[in-house]
């Protein structure tokens, strides 16, 4: 089917045409607009009622997905002012995606929790990771633009696991505090993963921690000056 990717890397948006039979699955609430030809149907994830529980209660994800039927034009966008992008994955060649990256999939695509990323994200740092697998196109948002990176065999890149998107099934990674005790706390870093090739590494430029910390900061004289007349 026919894609676009507008306005990138900052407000994409992306419109896919769909002929009479195509069909695409996007998460709940991205649609933006539609041609009144499209059919939808909202249905549960497809990895039975505990999977689905499990999507929701540690991914962040929504228990339904909808489902778009051709013919007609369709527009989807991610809560995230950032980047949408598409990475084609094979039988042979699964993705590893942050819980909130899932934007829209063709194909024969299963999105399932990976529990041994959940595991490895110590203390809340953002690893909790889907694994997708199948044939089909598979649509990701980021926060920021998409910085993506080729590693070859046995080559490693340490990324904050903030700014971590994403990775292809071949490569290994490990979940490690950055430097040692003294620079995992203070350095502002946290945890880092070391994601080790072959395969190709996603990266988002902006850390959205980072700034839900720099709103606060304009936030905060504002709530201390309402909790101070509130007395």
């Amino acid at each position: 089917m026919d894609y676009e990717i507008k306005y990138k890397p900052s407000y994409s948006l992306l419109t896919v045409k769909l002929e009479a039979g195509d069909m695409i699955t996007a998460e709940a609430g991205a649609m933006t607009y539609m041609d009144p030809t499209v059919d939808v149907r909202t249905t549960m994830r497809e990895r039975g009622f505990f999977g689905t529980l499990g999507l929701k209660l540690f991914g962040g994800q929504t228990f339904f997905v909808n489902r778009y039927t051709g013919p007609g034009k369709i527009a989807f966008v991610s809560a995230p002012v950032g980047d949408i992008d598409k990475l084609d994955v094979t039988g042979g060649t699964g993705v590893i995606i942050q819980k909130s990256a899932f934007v829209a999939s063709t194909g024969d695509l299963d999105l399932d929790v990976k529990w041994e990323g959940f595991t490895k994200g110590l203390f809340g740092q953002g690893l909790f990771m889907i694994r997708v697998h199948g044939d089909g196109d598979l649509f990701i948002n980021t926060f920021g633009a998409i910085d993506k990176h080729t590693l070859e065999a046995g080559e490693t890149l340490v990324v904050d696991n903030f700014h971590l998107v994403g990775f292809t099934e071949t490569c290994t990674y490990r979940v490690a505090g950055f430097g040692g005790l003294k620079e995992t706390i203070l350095s502002g870093e946290g945890f880092v993963t070391h994601v080790t090739g072959p395969g190709e590494v996603y990266i988002q430029t902006k850390n959205m921690r980072e700034f839900v910390d720099w709103l606060w900061t304009l936030l905060e004289p504002r709530v201390r000056n309402l909790q101070v007349r509130a007395r």
